[in-house]
């Protein structure tokens, strides 16, 4: 799910070294648009800390990342004629696009879409109930005591749904993360991150919070 294209895989393969390099991981990368003007879009985070940090990127983070991916591509040159490289933070409602973020984010309320039929059908809402063996629990929406396992290979998309924990879980996390880096958090930037989610923004929500573009040709 990172990459949709064999393209898209490509880029990930020679640029998941550089990201780890200056301390980032890849999320989801997409590149887009025709043979004359494309846009790579590359979405990313710190990786998640034991002390709760992480899973998050800030608009330094964003232009640091940036400068480091522009050298590589401009180096290896893997995307013919000119194109736009924006990178940005998964956002607080972010896609899941590996395993392991199916553990980080247990608990929390999902949506995910299967490239079959299972159950009668592909969409399912529900609670994250971790990984098993390779496989991803759902606690299903509306069903009591019903948690269904389903293959990470079936999964075409997974997103997080805009809730009062979700945003709760954001503010403890850019806590962490302004304590590990020793200063002291803003209280209106923490409650901006961690309000009530009166409104469920749905899968047409913007995924980023930071977006860093800048044009590249050969």
């Amino acid at each position: 799910m990172r990459g949709k294209t064999q393209e898209d895989r490509d880029l990930i393969e020679i640029l998941d070294p550089v990201a780890e390099t200056v301390g980032f991981e890849i999320v989801r990368l997409r590149l887009m648009g025709g043979a004359e003007t494309r846009r790579l879009q590359i979405m990313a985070e710190r990786p998640m800390q034991p002390d709760g940090s992480g899973g998050d990127m800030n608009v330094e983070d964003c232009a640091k990342l940036s400068r480091a991916v522009s050298e590589i591509l401009d180096a290896a040159d893997p995307i013919s004629g000119e194109y736009t490289l924006e990178v940005s933070s998964p956002g607080v409602d972010r896609p899941l696009t590996r395993l392991k973020d199916f553990d980080d984010y247990a608990g929390l309320e999902v949506r995910i879409e299967l490239d079959r039929v299972a159950e009668g059908r592909k969409r399912f809402k529900g609670e994250l109930a971790g990984v098993e063996d390779g496989q991803v629990g759902l606690n299903i929406e509306g069903e009591d005591d019903t948690t269904v396992y389903f293959p990470f290979e079936w999964l075409v998309d997974a997103k997080l749904v805009l809730t009062d924990q979700l945003m709760k879980r954001g503010a403890e996390q850019r806590a962490a993360r302004v304590a590990a880096d020793g200063g002291d958090a803003d209280e209106d930037d923490v409650a901006a991150d961690g309000g009530d989610a009166d409104e469920d923004l749905g899968d047409d929500a913007e995924d980023e919070d930071f977006d860093l573009s800048e044009s590249e040709e050969d």
